[in-house]
């Protein structure tokens, strides 16, 4: 493998997966938009629930993240070497895509702020009754084993500066803001959980980001062994 097949197609790769962090990031909409929505109390799913004006704006960015990402992480997996902790990373990606994708087809329904079905400041993850709970906690958990990996193994292997250094911030911002979700949801009285989850998919987005300028940046490093 020469780098002259390679160089093109990492950076594929790496426009694929920012243009992916990009789209997943499209809840900041929501301040340019008319929507009727605390971001304090209301949870992200409600932005693409069924009976929102702006579904289809937030629905097609998700299912553009998560079409873009599943191709990526093939070709991560096919093009560079087989290590076992990068295997596992390419791999999770590519079930955070397809979980993405999902959410997009199995979105909340009969969402109404503050009452039951529908995140809001009268009960804490109601959205877990509905089988969208499913599809966002896989791509949740998916996308933190991706992380996790790929940054374990940027630390064994010595490689992979940007996500030894931004990569692992994001990734720490983004495991404390799931910890501010996990803990709230035991606890009496409201906790901004809406600001948290925001805090959580913005690390996300900032971890793709990280993730694809390792790979156009240090391209190298993903073909030279171990």
């Amino acid at each position: 493998m020469t780098d002259r097949r390679v160089r093109p197609a990492s950076v594929l790769i790496a426009s694929a997966i920012a243009l992916a962090g990009l789209c997943y990031s499209s809840w900041v909409l929501q301040f340019v938009l008319k929507i009727d929505l605390d971001p304090v109390d209301s949870f992200l799913s409600e932005l693409d629930a069924e009976d929102k004006p702006y579904r289809l704006v937030f629905a097609t960015a998700d299912m553009i993240s998560g079409a873009l990402l599943m191709p990526a992480a093939i070709g991560g997996l096919l093009l560079f070497p087989r290590r076992r902790l990068t295997t596992i990373g390419w791999v999770a990606l590519f079930c955070f895509a397809a979980s993405t994708i999902a959410d997009v087809l199995l979105p909340l329904r009969d969402c109404v702020p503050g009452e039951s079905g529908c995140g809001g400041p009268s009960e804490l993850f109601p959205q877990l009754h509905q089988p969208h709970a499913l599809t966002s906690t896989l791509a949740v958990t998916s996308i933190a084993v991706a992380a996790f990996a790929f940054s374990l193994a940027a630390f064994r292997y010595r490689r992979w500066r940007i996500l030894r250094e931004f990569g692992l911030v994001a990734l720490v911002i983004g495991s404390a803001a799931t910890v501010w979700l996990l803990v709230a949801d035991n606890l009496p009285g409201h906790y901004a959980l809406g600001i948290a989850q925001r805090l959580q998919v913005s690390a996300m987005s900032l971890w793709l980001v990280a993730l694809a300028a390792a790979v156009v940046l240090e391209g190298r490093e993903w073909t030279e062994p171990s």
